[in-house]
């Protein structure tokens, strides 16, 4: 048996999901068992300095270069804390399995410029730090093979929950949403997966703007709020959704302009907060299920993974728009909907070293098979005479 930590942070920027694990063997013999989980805060004036380098108008690449090695440093914390926790060295660790933090997606080129991606949390930092390999650098491979460079976890998805008897869908609600669909006995080339549009991430703003509160504790706000059916008509009309999968997208669409514009919009019409809350938590929800309505055969079950799964009012939405549908919870299936994608990268680290591919080609449009992510040896001190 390896033992491994995955990191994850995601474009909610909740903090870094930082699971450690146990696994042995890789793709369909792989085996693993989870050790801890933990999710540590990013601090409010990290996240400040991220989202504004989100934004066009107000990046700065001299703040970007410092934000690279900064994530780098809270990335290795997060190890050594989990490690620490559970009487590990980090130097016991055979890898680290690191996204990174996406500070942009480009998955289409729009000249002049080229399809790209930037990840941030410089992997020679946490491989020094920890002294062990660190694997980072998922997606850029899959852009080379001229891919979307997402969603990378249905592969993961393909191994943990293909079924026999039906038709599963794992949809993942974090800042954005994406889901995988697996076909009843289906291989893997008959997935499908792709980002369905935005998930707690206008939910989240709008908490922030209207309560400076984080996020929307189990949907209570949205549940007391009335959803605006013309807001809500008016945004799935978006070109986004009339786009056929593979395709993802993050905060370009969905991130600040979009919460500041609809802010005006609730202040000319005279909407509540809480029931422009309800409207986006609706948004999320049809959105998503506007993504099984061109299927050749129907879903019978998604499972909600992600943040989102604890918004109780969320999932509502979801089984009123999906009433011929299970919508069930990880959770319900004996895992953590929090995990999940630091377990995801955790495992896709372990192919990279057995150097098998991982990425899916009818997921991201790539048009090879390839193994995915870069290796940093980890900073031993080593004595060299020359």
């Amino acid at each position: 048996m390896k033992l491994a930590v995955g990191l994850m942070s995601g474009t909610s920027l909740d903090g870094v999901d930082t699971i450690l694990i146990e696994i042995e063997g890789s793709g369909e013999t792989t085996k693993f068992k989870v050790i801890d989980f933990e999710c540590y805060d990013l601090e409010a004036s990290l996240k400040a300095k991220i989202i504004e380098n989100m934004a066009i108008e107000t990046s700065n690449i001299k703040a970007i270069c410092s934000l690279n090695f900064e994530l780098g440093h809270v990335f290795a914390a997060a190890v050594q804390n989990i490690c620490k926790k559970n009487h590990i060295d980090t130097s016991e660790l055979d890898y680290i399995a690191s996204h990174g933090q996406t500070l942009y997606h480009l998955p289409k080129a729009e000249l002049p410029y080229f399809a790209s991606t930037l990840q941030l949390g410089e992997p020679s930092i946490i491989a020094y730090r920890c002294k062990t390999k660190v694997v980072s650098g998922f997606r850029g491979m899959d852009m080379a093979a001229g891919g979307e460079g997402a969603p990378l976890v249905p592969y993961v998805d393909a191994l943990l929950f293909r079924n026999a008897e039906k038709t599963v869908a794992l949809h993942n609600v974090g800042g954005i949403a994406n889901t995988t669909i697996l076909k009843k006995a289906g291989s893997l080339e008959d997935l499908l997966a792709f980002d369905t549009g935005p998930g707690n991430m206008i939910i989240d703003a709008l908490c922030v703007h209207f309560y400076g509160e984080a996020y929307d504790r189990e949907g209570a706000h949205a549940g007391d709020g009335r959803v605006n059916q013309s807001l809500l008509e008016a945004w799935l009309a978006m070109p986004f959704f009339k786009i056929k999968g593979p395709k993802s997208t993050g905060r370009e669409l969905f991130g600040a302009d979009f919460v500041a514009r609809i802010i005006e919009e609730s202040k000319i019409l005279k909407i509540e907060p809480d029931d422009l809350i309800a409207t986006a938590t609706a948004f999320t929800a049809y959105s998503m299920a506007m993504a099984y309505s061109d299927l050749p055969y129907n879903v019978d079950e998604v499972i909600v993974c992600g943040g989102g799964a604890y918004n109780k009012t969320l999932l509502k939405y979801l089984s009123v728009a999906l009433p011929d549908t299970s919508v069930t919870t990880l959770e319900a299936h004996g895992s953590s909907s929090f995990a999940k994608e630091a377990l995801a990268f955790a495992i896709l680290g372990n192919e990279r070293l057995h150097g098998h591919p991982a990425n899916v080609k009818s997921a991201t449009g790539a048009d090879a098979y390839v193994v995915l992510g870069s290796v940093t040896e980890g900073g031993l001190n080593v004595s060299t005479t020359l």
